[in-house]
């Protein structure tokens, strides 16, 4: 009887072994297609580094181009509400959320986006943690510089956006093209190319990284970039964790999440978009297609008509909370990473 007592309680504890070693599945999703840089150079690669380092405990079941349904603009409540484990996502596509870390998509804010990106995990730690409060934040990075890509018409001066219809990513890029004399259209990335195609918009703000991807360098002739200084506008991005599902791992497992978390993670996120800006300009370059970099006079006129969107924001933010100051800090934070980056 006690060696089968024995066979028993062994069996069982075998199979209790095999029960807490199953691999936890992770649903990941975002809303670009598979074939984008970021499906295969940021998202896949974070889901193989977590389950090698979790020896296979951790695993990602990815969900693309909202598979998991709704639209862009939902996969905040996506993760919210645990439809989704970890979901990558803009918080300009909900605006009105993340009115603080929106500082880092006023016009002319940000340099090269590895600094700028470490600047901005900075500075959510330091002045936006309330935004984040219900998630675990995992990376939160900025896009590429945005370059105005248009069908027909090139862009070189302030007066040729008159009129002009261009997509805008964010209610600050809205504002921004108005500024400019431009009529902003809002959409997210996915709808960029059936609008082009159909001619619903005349051109898109967008960084080069989404050309290849949304066919724009194929539904577009010319693109207008700028080179001095500070970028024309960005976005801000976040890979973010459904928070109960985070403190439902065990510590070691936790443990594997925080190691690709934070600053390194976010700097190294925005460097595989990088890598991609440089693809998508290149697109552009072998159909051809006409790179126009404004000059330093036209550009300090941009930097002037932007003004008003900058002021505007610090208007608004002091109703609760001070504008100037969380302008200040974050162009502090943005040199200070980008002074460590020469």
């Amino acid at each position: 009887m006690k060696a089968l007592a024995s066979l028993v309680a062994s069996l069982l504890f075998g199979l209790c072994s095999s029960a807490q070693a199953a691999p936890i599945s992770l649903k990941v999703a975002h809303f670009l297609p598979p074939s984008s840089p970021g499906h295969k150079d940021v998202i896949q690669p974070w889901c193989e580094a977590i389950q090698k380092d979790s020896d296979g405990q951790l695993r990602c079941q990815i969900y693309p181009a909202m598979q998991l349904g709704g639209t862009p603009a939902q996969l905040l409540s996506q993760v919210r509400d645990g439809v989704a484990d970890v979901v990558w996502t803009l918080p300009g596509y909900t605006p009105g959320m993340f009115p603080i870390s929106e500082v880092f998509e006023l016009p002319f804010m940000t340099t090269n986006a590895p600094a700028s990106s470490r600047a901005l995990w900075e500075f959510i730690g330091k002045y936006a943690q309330s935004e984040y409060a219900d998630v675990k934040l995992i990376a939160a990075w900025i896009s590429g510089p945005y370059q105005i890509h248009t069908r027909k018409k090139a862009v070189r001066k302030l007066a040729d956006l008159e009129g002009l219809k261009i997509r805008a990513p964010s209610r600050l890029s809205t504002r921004l093209l108005t500024a400019l004399g431009a009529t902003p259209v809002g959409m997210p990335v996915p709808q960029i190319t059936e609008a082009l195609s159909k001619g619903v918009i005349d051109g898109a703000m967008a960084p080069w990284e989404v050309l290849p991807a949304t066919k724009a360098h194929e539904l577009t002739r010319f693109h207008t970039d700028v080179v001095k200084g500070r970028t024309l506008a960005t976005s801000t991005m976040v890979l973010m964790m459904n928070s109960a599902r985070y403190q439902s791992l065990s510590p070691e497992l936790q443990a594997v999440i925080d190691k690709h978390s934070g600053a390194d993670t976010s700097a190294w996120i925005s460097e595989q978009f990088g890598k991609a800006d440089a693809v998508g300009l290149k697109a552009a370059q072998d159909r051809g297609n006409e790179i126009i970099y404004l000059t330093n006079t036209q550009t300090e006129r941009w930097e002037a008509a932007a003004l008003t969107v900058t002021e505007q924001w610090i208007q608004q933010m002091n109703q609760q909370y001070k504008g100037a100051e969380l302008i200040k800090a974050a162009r502090a934070l943005v040199d200070n990473h980008t002074q460590k980056t020469k």
